[in-house]
């Protein structure tokens, strides 16, 4: 698990050592020469060692410190600082990314190629778990993107058909969906994903014309149940009216071939002709 590692402030450590330096300078000028070398050579090589440890860390970002292979801790406060001499010091950043998979051709749910693709983003909150957990959190998160992605594609049809059945083009529950499942998989890397969006969804091209043909189809079948509906209403409603007023009595057969017209003239997607009888009602 990720914890805090060792530090001190590097301006702090950086005049010691400068001070150090003027201390042994000092000492030198009235020393032997041999003395004189010995006070040279261990002050350089102190001076060298604590400067191992001095380390800058920018804001949004943070330092994994090692010590000869050993976890040491993360430095995420901002600034100069000096931690453990001779150890590595391994760069995360914090900061919120955002990875857009390519347009993936998969088969949705009911066997229809799909061309999708989707946008994740995300940042890393367990820098222990990113540096440690897997090889490399940046390619982690996107093929596991990808594979949340195409596991999504084959679990919704890209339309429904049926009431109450999702399909891939409900943005809002397949956004949460796929979330929720690429938040499982980054886990493991210390990653937290904070959002993800569909920004492709198109029939593949092969069958592209004909989902058209079958949409427009749906549409005008559609259409056409609402004309009637209101059209069964109208002449409801007209014949109603009309035996309310005593206008004309009509017979079961002249009241089907009025239904007839009515719904003729209603339903009709061309201007109808009327045509003027000038004999009786049954001529």
């Amino acid at each position: 698990m990720e914890r805090r590692a060792f530090r001190a402030p590097g301006f702090l450590i950086l005049l010691a050592l400068l001070a150090l330096i003027g201390v042994v300078a000092a000492v030198v000028a009235g020393q032997p020469e041999d003395t004189a070398g010995v006070l040279v050579a261990t002050t350089v090589t102190l001076a060298a060692l604590l400067m191992t440890g001095l380390t800058v860390v920018n804001p949004n970002e943070s330092r994994v410190v090692q010590f000869f292979g050993r976890y040491v801790g993360t430095i995420q406060t901002a600034g100069f600082h000096w931690t453990v001499p001779l150890s590595s010091k391994r760069r995360v950043s914090l900061r919120v990314r955002n990875f857009e998979t390519a347009r993936l051709k998969v088969s949705d749910a009911d066997g229809n190629p799909v061309e999708i693709a989707a946008v994740v983003v995300w940042r890393v909150v367990d820098t222990f778990k990113a540096s440690f957990g897997v090889d490399d959190h940046i390619s982690y998160v996107a093929v596991q993107a990808e594979a949340a992605v195409r596991h999504l594609a084959t679990s919704y049809p890209y339309e429904s058909h049926d009431d109450g059945r999702t399909s891939l083009r409900e943005g809002t529950v397949v956004s949460e969906e796929l979330t929720v499942e690429l938040s499982e998989r980054a886990a493991l890397a210390g990653v937290e994903v904070l959002e993800s969006r569909i920004t492709h969804l198109a029939y593949a091209p092969e069958i592209a014309q004909a989902m058209l043909a079958r949409q427009q189809a749906s549409a005008i079948v559609g259409a056409r149940f609402k004309i009637v509906e209101g059209a069964v209403g109208m002449v409801q409603s007209a014949l109603d009216r009309l035996r309310e007023l005593e206008v004309v009595e009509l017979d079961e057969e002249r009241k089907a071939q009025m239904v007839a017209n009515l719904l003729v003239v209603l339903c009709g997607d061309r201007n109808v002709q009327p045509v003027v009888n000038t004999g009786s009602l049954y001529s």
